[in-house]
């Protein structure tokens, strides 16, 4: 992606960590002559490679589920994003932009087998169904062995080693800091979670 220098998130633990809090990706790769694009939940796996990886899987259906070991992936996440009007700015004469976090990625894939299908299923819904606490977790073990055979016939699973991963984060790091307040301020008014959110990363982002 473009990425100036001063919109580069280069702390990979940072980058990582986005991908946790983010990981619903879209996906995209060229089958057979096309580009295909799919939207799947990931698994970070920070240990592969040297920048880590992530699981996901796809309807069978899917064209993107006939990708062979070795097809080259691409991954987008987007964080919270809003609209900036200049009417927010100190600073005159300045134009419209919109603010925004995101990650991209890319890497060859390897088609997991069945045990490790399966095993990503568990950590996949163990992950979610965290979040979902003091509810009782759901796990793949609650359902029939003969019913999940059936079910896993219907997906593919893969594995993406990063071959490369960038993250951005646009939050008008190159206006002045009055600029950026008004920035914080105006969004922090604003009834949109997306827009308090992207407030609250350019608050934390102008502390460091």
């Amino acid at each position: 992606m473009y990425n100036p220098p001063h919109f580069a998130v280069s702390d990979l633990a940072r980058v990582q960590d986005f991908i946790r809090q983010n990981a619903f990706a879209t996906l995209a790769a060229v089958i057979d002559g096309a580009i295909h694009f799919g939207y799947v939940p990931v698994i970070l796996d920070p240990q592969k490679a040297k920048l880590g990886g992530v699981h996901f899987h796809f309807a069978r259906a899917n064209p993107l589920a006939a990708a062979e070991d070795g097809t080259l992936f691409k991954m987008s996440l987007m964080g919270s994003h809003a609209y900036v009007s200049p009417d927010w700015y100190e600073t005159r004469d300045q134009v419209p932009t919109w603010n925004y976090s995101a990650v991209e990625g890319s890497g060859r894939v390897k088609r997991l087998n069945g045990p490790e299908t399966v095993a990503y299923l568990e950590r996949l819904a163990a992950e979610q169904e965290a979040t979902l606490r003091p509810k009782p977790p759901w796990s793949p073990a609650k359902v029939n062995p003969e019913a999940m055979k059936k079910l896993l016939l219907g997906i593919v699973a893969f594995e993406l080693s990063f071959e490369s991963l960038e993250g951005k984060t646009k939050l008008s790091q190159n206006k002045s800091q009055a600029d950026i307040k008004g920035v914080i301020d105006a969004l922090s008014r604003r009834g949109s979670e997306a827009a308090r959110s992207v407030a609250a990363a350019m608050q934390q982002w102008s502390l460091h």
